[in-house]
């Protein structure tokens, strides 16, 4: 994951950096226990019970129909989309009133710091009316980095970045601390996702991680922890939360940045799941909400395909050996490490067919979430991409925002 942390923008500018207590009754188990309530009605099955499940022909021959939705909807509800300034363009508002739209993400240049926090409540809140128009019943995930430190988006909480955390008297706590401060940060701007924390392990002081402060620890441990504990401060108090990104970028050196070019981790399988991985099996034992994978190649793993774009990865690591149930969401799909692998709408296939839930099109331009739409909706029509497990990812995305506010 790139410097803007799914921004796609220029790394250099400060704007574009990246971007329950355990609760008796997890966010897992709501959302599996609403989807239930919803077979009823013929409308889901339950989307957590179905999260690495097969796509037979049950599924395969369940129409649009399904969810109420259209084919093109249904694509839409899986893309998350962007803009530039301050104003959404009217472009942004027709589309999610036509349903083409899963979220927005949001950055620096979207929010006007001496007018905080009126001026993004209002476009929070025009945004979400747009959605109750469209007549989707969903609401839209409205999502920004708010890791701390130089790492956030909104003024405010959290401020302490992860490596001040991390090296706290009392890491877990300061963590928990963090998390509630940047979960009420979110909600006060009308958020209601966070594309944090990051579980990234660094290996070298000043690395790429560590010279923004955007690792917890060298300790696998201490990350996990920390994470874990920023996560349930956050669903607890209902934000959509986001571990990242994996299977790790600790071992990135200070010039490798995925937004701007190809980046191997020639990191040993060994070293990949007792140091990287180990980190987020504390986030998945959290039960966190989603978990976004970074655009670096990892030769052990899988020699040819980054890692958002890796069955191998998604579906054999994440799905397969770490029991991840959860919502599998893409880090910015403009990066630079994708430069080999086509457009907007083919890298959207092609993470899609990985076993990407959502795609984050990140670039601030409108055009980019339509492409993406497009493209996952033809390449579903035209059998590129599995009807079943279109309708699995789908059913999981809808039922993680089905008890947002």
């Amino acid at each position: 994951m790139a410097i803007s942390d799914g921004s796609g923008g220029a790394p250099t500018r400060v704007d574009a950096l990246p971007e329950i207590d355990k609760r008796g009754v997890s966010r897992r188990s709501v959302l599996v226990g609403g989807a239930a309530l919803l077979v009823g009605a013929g409308l889901m099955k339950p989307a957590r019970a179905l999260a690495a499940g097969p796509t037979g022909s049950a599924s395969a021959t369940m129409g649009a129909q399904t969810f109420g939705l259209s084919a093109a909807q249904q694509a839409g509800q899986r893309v998350i989309w962007s803009y530039p300034g301050l104003t959404p363009p009217p472009a942004l508002f027709d589309a999610i009133r036509a349903g083409l739209v899963g979220g927005v993400i949001f950055f620096g240049e979207n929010i006007s710091r001496p007018n905080y926090p009126s001026q993004i409540q209002a476009v929070t809140g025009q945004l979400a009316q747009a959605q109750a128009d469209s007549g989707i019943g969903y609401p839209l995930l409205l999502m920004t980095d708010q890791e701390g430190g130089v790492v956030q988006r909104l003024p405010g909480a959290p401020g302490i970045s992860e490596k001040q955390i991390g090296a706290a008297a009392d890491p877990v706590g300061t963590a928990r601390t963090a998390g509630t401060g940047a979960a009420q940060n979110l909600l006060t701007a009308k958020m209601n996702c966070n594309l944090a924390p990051v579980l990234d392990v660094f290996r070298q002081a000043g690395n790429f991680d560590d010279q923004f402060g955007r690792s917890y620890s060298m300790d696998p441990v201490v990350c996990g922890e920390c994470g874990a504990a920023s996560i349930t401060a956050q669903q607890t108090l209902g934000v959509v939360t986001t571990a990242k990104h994996y299977p790790g970028l600790g071992a990135a050196t200070r010039a490798q940045n995925t937004d701007l070019g190809p980046v191997t981790l020639d990191v040993s399988l060994s070293d990949l799941r007792s140091i990287d991985e180990l980190a987020f099996t504390y986030a998945i034992n959290a039960n966190v909400d989603m978990i976004m994978t970074s655009w670096a190649t990892y030769p052990a793993l899988d020699p040819d395909l980054p890692s958002g774009l890796s069955p191998r990865i998604v579906h054999g690591e994440l799905r397969g050996r770490l029991k991840f149930r959860g919502v599998t969401i893409t880090d910015a799909i403009e990066a630079g490490a994708l430069q080999s692998f086509g457009s907007t709408g083919e890298r959207a296939v092609a993470a899609a067919a990985a076993g990407m839930d959502i795609v984050l099109c990140s670039a601030r331009s409108v055009s980019q979430g339509q492409d993406a739409v497009d493209a996952l909706q033809a390449a579903v029509a035209n059998g590129q991409l599995d009807r079943g497990a279109a309708i699995h990812a789908l059913q999981r995305v809808l039922a993680l925002r089905g008890p947002v506010g």
